[in-house]
């Protein structure tokens, strides 16, 4: 017989490693075999007081102990095992939550655009309330580094659980026949309670497949076109951040230094090759591929990159690639759904018929119908923003600016904060400044609040004025949302404000900044930055100012 011992994960490494010498022991007198997973196994000994949800175990016969009856009496376990051992069913309280008491384990995956602020605070968040509750928790982050504090397999299968904050598509294969949950990192982060009382309720068997097959619709979260995009812009964002920076470090040698070959021996052009000819000249086609694949999974990637290049070539911009991903998102997508082979073919779908397909649909749609219109209307908008006069400029600005600051990182934040970024690649850089310049203002606002009108303030909120401003400087506009959610109106009301002063200064100024990242680490490569921090301070000032007037004084 083989028999294998399920690992537990609220007893530890240490104790579960002795709990299997002690097995092992027993089992060499027994002639008992150990396996050394689930699958090889004819029982599955499972240590706690009830059956884990495990898709390994389906099939097997299994045989719930107690950590003493192990430890104290082994080869009376392992023949009680053999003999009493059943087959094993999925616990009705791993499929459907009666209650908190119901759940120990649980993992977590957080993932958003950037893959820098919600990410790490809403999995901070995540971790502090499981852990007030007595849970056992880890969560996994999915940032622009990968994957960090990366959940094993073992913790997997000991997992009751799997709630999933991500405003992106994200790989979850690894939790196939878990349970699971699906939210925004903004729902995550602000209203973490409540999410888990709705996981506890409406998580279902996650069946594999693309990460959208989950349960978002249930969890209130808002899918559809914004989630596509946000893809597509999460995987452009580290071509746009190389590109810019390497076409600023080739102006710091003169602003037409990149033509010629003879300065710092071609130093200046290379940079710009890198930068504009290979960098830029890719985000285009790396977004609409994203944004294909959020909706079509891996078979659109192809077809969203050869339709995004095609949006490139013909100057289509940021509009042309967002056509192209979701014409070839939807193109693959219906393909799939309408081609059907024998089972000995179907492996030619993803590798042969649907690139191939998909391919020459979007293609020729790009090529004839979709890039002349829309290549028109971006030189159109390139050229107006390029010579819009000081008035229109302060508009534009005053509109980004505010957009930027009402939430924070969500919906609207993202859109002004999308255009911006788009218009980088029809080399209109000015929005970018003046987005970045507003995101910066309500972390840095806030602290200036917390220094200008200390007794209005807690010790505690105080100190996060601290963290608040540090983060400000890095662009991380998340940083206030600890005073967002004690005080959503004002704070966002004086956010806007100086966020609006910020983006018109910006754009009045005709600052222009390559970069869609960085913060206080980038300013030096703005056209002009000493106007540029002007500005950042100016909106700071006027959104710190504002709230410490008008917020109620709070006791400690």
């Amino acid at each position: 017989m083989m028999l294998f011992l399920a690992q537990s994960n609220h007893l530890g490494n240490a104790k579960n490693y002795l709990l299997h010498e002690v097995l092992r022991v027993a089992a060499q007198k027994a002639n008992v075999s150990l396996a050394e997973n689930a699958a090889e196994a004819d029982v599955v000994l499972v240590v706690g007081n009830q059956l884990p949800n495990n898709a390994a175990f389906v099939g097997k016969k299994v045989y719930l102990v107690s950590e003493d009856a192990v430890m104290n009496a082994p080869e009376a376990t392992l023949e009680k095992a053999q003999i009493s051992a059943t087959d094993y069913v999925v616990p009705e309280s791993a499929v459907n939550f009666g209650g908190v008491s119901n759940v120990r384990n649980i993992v977590a995956v957080t993932a958003c655009p950037t893959g820098v602020a919600h990410t790490f605070m809403s999995a901070e968040a995540i971790e502090a309330y499981a852990k007030k509750q007595g849970w056992n928790v880890k969560v996994e982050t999915r940032g622009q580094v990968g994957a960090g504090n990366e959940i094993t397999a073992e913790e997997v299968a000991a997992a009751d659980l799997v709630f999933v904050a991500a405003d992106i598509d994200v790989p979850l294969d690894k939790f196939k026949g878990k349970p699971m949950y699906r939210t925004s990192t903004g729902l995550a982060l602000k209203k973490t309670a409540q999410e888990f009382d709705k996981a506890f309720k409406e998580a279902k068997i996650f069946e594999g497949g693309n990460a959208k097959t989950a349960n978002a619709e249930e969890s209130g979260e808002k899918k559809g076109i914004y989630k596509h995009l946000m893809t597509g812009v999460s995987h452009m964002l580290p071509l746009v951040v190389a590109g810019g920076l390497l076409i600023a470090i080739s102006f710091m040698f003169g602003i037409e230094a990149f033509k010629d070959e003879t300065i710092f021996h071609g130093l200046p052009k290379a940079l710009m090759d890198i930068g504009g000819g290979a960098a830029f000249h890719l985000m285009i086609a790396v977004f609409a591929s994203y944004v294909a694949f959020s909706i079509a999974d891996r078979p659109g990637l192809a077809v969203g990159l050869i339709g995004g290049m095609l949006a490139t070539t013909a100057g289509a911009g940021i509009l042309g690639g967002i056509v192209a991903g979701f014409l070839a998102g939807y193109v693959v997508k219906g393909l799939n759904f309408a081609i059907r082979l024998p089972a000995s073919l179907t492996s030619l779908k993803p590798i042969l018929i649907l690139p191939l397909l998909g391919s020459l649909i979007v293609g020729l749609a790009m090529i004839y119908v979709i890039n002349p219109p829309v290549s028109q209307v971006m030189n159109a908008l390139s050229e107006w923003l390029k010579s819009m006069g000081e008035v229109n400029a302060i508009v534009l600005g005053t509109l980004i600016g505010a957009m930027m600051c009402i939430d924070m990182g969500g919906p609207v934040n993202k859109a002004a904060y999308t255009f911006s970024v788009g218009m980088i690649a029809s080399q209109v850089y000015t929005p970018m400044a003046a987005a970045m310049a507003a995101g910066m203002v309500p972390p840095i606002g806030m602290a200036i609040a917390t220094w200008i009108a200390r007794n209005k303030f807690t010790a505690n909120q105080r100190d996060a004025g601290k963290a608040s401003f540090v983060l400000g400087l890095c662009f991380i506009s998340e940083g206030a949302l600890p005073f967002v959610a004690a005080d959503p109106i004002r704070v966002i009301v004086s956010s806007v404000i100086g966020g609006a002063t910020a983006g018109a200064i910006s754009m009045a100024s005709d600052i222009t900044l390559q970069a869609p990242h960085g913060g206080l680490f980038v300013i030096p490569f703005v056209s002009e930055p000493l106007r540029y921090l002007a500005a950042i301070a100016a909106g700071a000032l006027v959104t710190g100012v504002i709230y410490a007037l008008i917020k109620p004084k709070t006791t400690e």
